[in-house]
């Protein structure tokens, strides 16, 4: 069996398109649109808004809830008039009228199209339980108060001082921000292979103090994703993350193991429904049994979010939740990087075609005008696949030239081909397994002069 394609290089006419290669579902209830809720969830909602009110009018959202009852209950109980005490006592009172999370103001009376996608989660994270809700967020502020979250992200100055120092080099490659989900949620990468290296390992978590560095660079790192969020109503307010296990949970990781329980500590209790799903790659069956004792640290909610996906099936999965073009190469997709700018917004989008056990397919890329290169992407998803390429010149009295033999690749491949006379490019991939194949690709061309030209040019002599 053999399929053709013939687009044009930047088009994906007479392939399917990306939006259909995944059914990607956004459930009503977890709507950020207030019109949107249930009726028992709005009037939780409208019930967290009064008692947020209270809270900030009376200063009081950064006490315990239990210290909260108690002074009510002392002031109900004294009547006293306005004394030394008495006057002490509202002088403690906190002024919260400008109380934010997030950039976003916490006072319901002020309005703000974003207060509400905050509200809600909170409430999801309690169920709808808003007297729990507010004691989250009470909790959360005392958090960000203790850690010193705005502090670290503004720089101890304050608003104007210098932004947060760059991470140490040996954790740049451990867990960074990269491209966006099919809908939106910027996605974070967390290696924890790069911790097989013993000196990153020592480095990273050496001593009580170096680990306290990894916990703040991480949480950081969590506070500028939410930067790149959408915390309006019906926005992308969520991230999705990505770990890959590869060569980790090696025995003698104890404190990577820690680290990480606290890492997802904080997060839950203090980062409500900001993770659009955990997405858990190259999982060996190790990892299941250590994964069944550290379940009982995390909630219900956020385990339902945990997805796992063995070697085999990284791509076919992360293809549910993203498009090729923002996968990363070395997990089957396109991606190569922010540092890429060889395909742009304009020429980026993928097309795709799928080719049926033993079938052959070939991709056309035709060009009519001479004087260009020919740029193109290819990935097959589980590859086990023959491929090659060729250029085949529409003058018949001309040869065809290989550009690349046959060979199994394993990963994505980038090629380019300067044209000097009319024809196409021909990428043949041949599947000799039972299995459909489905083959992303994409091509560009661009004006190029030949290196003999410049040369030509320069060593004329000038008259």
């Amino acid at each position: 069996m053999e399929l053709q394609l013939s687009p044009s290089p930047s088009s994906s006419s007479s392939s399917s398109s990306m939006g259909d290669t995944t059914d990607v579902v956004v459930t009503d209830d977890e709507t950020t649109v207030p019109e949107n809720l249930k009726s028992s969830e709005k009037k939780a909602l409208l019930e967290l808004r009064t008692m947020l009110e209270d809270a900030i009018a009376a200063g009081q959202l950064l006490h315990h809830p239990s210290h909260r009852h108690e002074r009510s209950k002392t002031r109900v109980a004294n009547s006293c008039s306005v004394n030394s005490s008495c006057v002490k006592a509202e002088e403690a009172e906190e002024d919260l009228s400008d109380v934010s999370l997030w950039g976003v103001p916490l006072l319901p009376s002020r309005k703000h199209e974003s207060t509400d996608v905050i509200l809600l989660k909170f409430l999801r994270a309690r169920e709808f339980k808003a007297a729990e809700a507010l004691d989250m967020i009470g909790r959360t502020l005392r958090w960000r108060r203790d850690f010193g979250v705005d502090g670290m992200m503004e720089g101890e100055g304050g608003a104007d001082a210098a932004p947060p120092q760059p991470p140490p080099p040996h954790l740049k490659s451990a867990a960074y921000i990269d491209g966006r989900d099919r809908e939106g949620h910027p996605v974070c990468y967390n290696i924890y292979g790069v911790f097989k290296d013993k000196d990153v390992y020592r480095q990273t978590f050496g001593d009580e103090e170096r680990q306290e560095k990894f916990l703040r660079w991480r949480v950081q790192l969590m506070e500028q994703g939410i930067k790149q969020m959408s915390l309006k109503p019906g926005g992308a307010a969520a991230m999705l993350h990505i770990i890959d296990f590869k060569d980790s949970l090696r025995p003698g990781m104890r404190e990577l193991r820690s680290a990480t329980r606290e890492i997802v500590s904080i997060m839950q209790d203090n980062y409500p429904e900001f993770v659009a799903k955990n997405i858990f790659l190259n999982v060996s069956f190790r990892y299941y049994a250590y994964h069944a004792l550290f379940s009982p640290f995390i909630t219900p909610r956020t385990r339902s979010k945990f997805i796992f996906a063995r070697p085999a099936k990284v791509t076919e999965t992360l293809l549910k939740f993203m498009s090729p073009e923002n996968i990363p190469v070395q997990y089957g997709g396109l991606r190569r990087g922010e540092d890429d700018d060889e395909f742009s917004a304009e020429n980026e989008r993928a097309s795709e075609l799928v080719i049926r056990g033993g079938g052959i397919g070939r991709i056309e890329i035709p060009i009519l005008e001479p004087g260009v290169t020919v740029v193109w992407d290819i990935t097959v998803v589980g590859w086990d696949v023959n491929y090659r390429e060729e250029f085949i010149p529409e003058d018949e009295g001309s040869y065809k030239i290989l550009i690349q033999n046959e060979k199994k690749p394993e990963e994505c491949i980038r090629n380019s081909f300067y044209i000097s006379e009319p024809g196409k490019v021909v990428l043949t991939v041949e599947n000799r397994t039972f299995k459909k194949k489905r083959v992303f690709y994409r091509s560009k061309s661009k004006p190029t002069i030949p290196l003999y030209d410049l040369l030509s040019q320069t060593q004329q002599p000038q008259l």
